[in-house]
């Protein structure tokens, strides 16, 4: 009889909370998940589409006739020569611009000569005045030595003085007009080397312009889409080919809306090639949404897998954040059919009593618990609508 009545004693709260249950699911039909404790790193996981990171495309940098080197899908070097652009006009005007050059080249090399000529004159002109000045000196002595002891005129000793005077006065400005005109020389020569050099840059120009006829591959790769048809005839400007280089990709992958927020350039990335995971980068984020998406680019940061294609559809996982030693359960349909803020917890005795909970970050594999529960705690994490949002449900083996 004690036996009997200890054991009502225990059971009867049980007993009282079945008794007041109005819903009773079978266990088999629940997930059930255990709440912990560790780091809940915050992702999302995206369908991408493998393209070329450099893939240029080729202009023909003339109007002309285009001559094609390469077929489409042709592997190319660094360097090699896709395409020749035929520009009459170009290559008329560099010979002209050459044969300018060289005939200013030549008027360079006579007007040195000349002034080299003319400057000798000048000093001729100014060594004949200096030998007329020594001679003038001379006479003015011979002029003085004789007044001393009266055997000249005064109009002949007057005559020698002036006759020096007139020598100084030659002599001064033959000189100053022959450094006059070394200068003068000097300026003109100045003149027309830069006129020389002036002609020697347009004609580089040309020269680069003429060389920029032959397109050549920046990368090595190999050629897309040919744009032009063989001969066809360009304008400046237009496209004519595209080079993909296949020694780099990146990964095109739309990213939901609801995540731009939390898009940040440097997040690092795993990409998922069959069974095998690399580590990516994110380098891109579009600054608009189009259709619900954001596009992104990810690159491969350490090495990259072999075999793969461009336009390949590849998984990869965008880590936007790392929260370490937060409370967090397994994700599941609770969260979506409970909206984010009930809770069925296990309390032990088969039954899953209703709380109300504050949920934070959400991860693809978990999600954090602010509020509401204890670490281990068990809680359902399938659906709840089979609930009907009672108090308590019994749930039976």
């Amino acid at each position: 009889m004690l036996l009997v009545v200890v054991a009502t004693w225990f059971l009867a709260p049980a007993v009282e909370r079945w008794a007041t249950t109005t819903v009773t699911v079978p266990l088999a039909r629940l997930r059930i998940a255990e709440v912990t404790r560790g780091d809940l790193v915050r992702d999302v996981s995206v369908q991408g589409r493998v393209v070329a990171a450099v893939s240029p495309t080729l202009y023909a940098t003339a109007a002309g006739s285009i001559t094609l080197r390469v077929d489409a899908g042709a592997s190319v070097d660094e360097g090699q020569i896709l395409a020749v652009v035929d520009s009459p006009e170009l290559n008329n005007r560099f010979r002209q611009a050459e044969s300018a050059l060289e005939q200013l080249v030549i008027e360079l090399a006579r007007q040195r000569i000349e002034s080299r000529q003319q400057a000798l004159e000048k000093r001729k002109a100014a060594d004949l005045a200096d030998v007329a000045l020594v001679a003038a000196n001379r006479e003015k002595r011979r002029a003085d030595e004789a007044n001393a002891v009266a055997v000249i005129s005064v109009i002949d000793f007057e005559k020698a003085q002036d006759d020096l005077r007139n020598a100084e006065l030659a002599h001064a400005h033959a000189v100053a007009d022959a450094d006059l005109f070394d200068e003068r020389l000097a300026f003109e020569l100045k003149a027309k080397e830069l006129e020389v050099q002036r002609q020697e840059m347009f004609v580089e120009d040309l020269q680069r312009q003429v060389d920029d006829l032959s397109i050549r591959s920046p990368v090595s790769g190999v050629v897309g889409d040919l744009l032009v048809e063989q001969k066809a005839a360009v304008a400046r400007d237009t496209p004519v080919l595209a080079v993909v280089d296949l020694s780099r990709f990146e990964i095109d992958a739309q990213v939901p809306e609801s995540y731009a927020d939390d898009l940040g350039l440097g997040m690092a990335a795993e990409i998922l090639v069959g069974n095998e995971r690399y580590a990516g980068q994110l380098v891109a984020v579009s600054p608009e949404i189009v259709s619900g998406q954001v596009g992104s680019r990810i690159r491969f940061t350490g090495r990259m897998p072999e075999n793969i294609r461009q336009n390949q559809r590849l998984t990869t996982r965008i880590l936007m954040e790392e929260r370490p030693d937060v409370l967090m359960v397994q994700r599941g349909q609770f969260l979506e059919s409970g909206g984010g803020r009930i809770a069925y917890v296990m309390d032990g005795t088969g039954l899953a009593l209703r709380k109300t909970i504050d949920i934070g970050a959400r991860s693809l594999s978990a999600v954090e618990i602010n509020a509401g529960l204890n670490e281990g705690d068990m809680i359902v994490i399938s659906s709840i609508d089979q609930f009907r949002s009672a108090e308590s449900v019994l749930i039976t083996d």
